[in-house]
């Protein structure tokens, strides 16, 4: 009886276990997708909703922002991203961290240049703070 008993906890918890990463990994692809949105749309209070102060934003170029200079470029248009496409997404769950990878394409219209194009590959780390995920870090880079 007691076999029976520890065998129905232990399922319990497996299934437990996995319904939690399914609804994680759902939550990290809705930020995931308000990120976007954000960026594309340079709203302040949004972007600073889904970041982490201690934010580290690497750039293909090797830039790196802080939390500050990150929504700063995107609400003074330095940075203006007219459209931002993700594809080939991919959300890892650790604990309470997520590594989550795609394929970024964007048009461009920063201030003080010539509209572009910009084709990157890129990497988010997003922590559970709470309820919330929000972005700890990023790095991107040139897409092959």
């Amino acid at each position: 009886m007691i076999k029976k008993i520890i065998f129905a906890f232990s399922f319990l918890m497996v299934i437990s276990i996995s319904a939690q990463k399914k609804d994680d990994t759902q939550a990290v692809t809705e930020a995931a997708e308000k990120l976007r949105l954000a960026m594309v749309n340079g709203e302040k209070t949004e972007l600073e909703s889904l970041i982490l102060p201690e934010l580290t934003y690497g750039h293909s170029g090797g830039h790196i922002d802080d939390a500050k200079e990150f929504v700063e470029k995107l609400v003074s248009k330095k940075s203006d991203f007219v459209t931002i496409e993700i594809t080939d997404q991919k959300v890892q769950i650790v604990g309470n961290t997520a590594i989550v990878r795609h394929h970024f394409y964007a048009t461009t219209a920063d201030m003080g240049k010539a509209p572009g194009d910009v084709t990157l590959d890129i990497l988010l780390v997003w922590v559970k703070a709470k309820k919330d995920w929000k972005l700890l870090a990023r790095q991107a880079v040139k897409a092959k």
